[in-house]
């Protein structure tokens, strides 16, 4: 079983190849493999690729500081960022409007 600092240089490690556009290895973990089945099943945009990943590797690597045994999929950071989003929406009284 990896630690949580492993988990983390192995995620960052996955999610750097990706970036590069080649991942090079040819063995891994069962977690990484479930990763990016997820994200590939997540079909992101294109234009917001990238944000979106440099977002969900920062609440990665908190998920992991908190204790976690593994990484958040992404699929699940982007269920809990729309219920934030939408939580948030409901707390906002009806006439006012969001700050840009």
């Amino acid at each position: 079983m990896e630690d949580g600092e492993q988990l983390l240089v192995r995620f960052n490690r996955l999610v750097r190849e990706l970036e590069q556009g080649a991942i090079t290895r040819n063995c891994f973990k069962p977690w990484e493999i479930e990763l990016l089945l997820d994200m590939d099943a997540c079909d992101l945009r294109s234009l917001r690729k990238w944000q979106v990943l440099r977002q969900y590797q920062k609440a990665v690597r908190r998920h992991l500081e908190n204790g976690a045994s593994r990484p958040l999929k992404l699929s699940e950071y982007l269920r809990r960022k729309l219920a934030r989003r939408s939580q948030a929406g409901a707390a906002r009284p009806s006439g006012a409007r969001a700050a840009s």
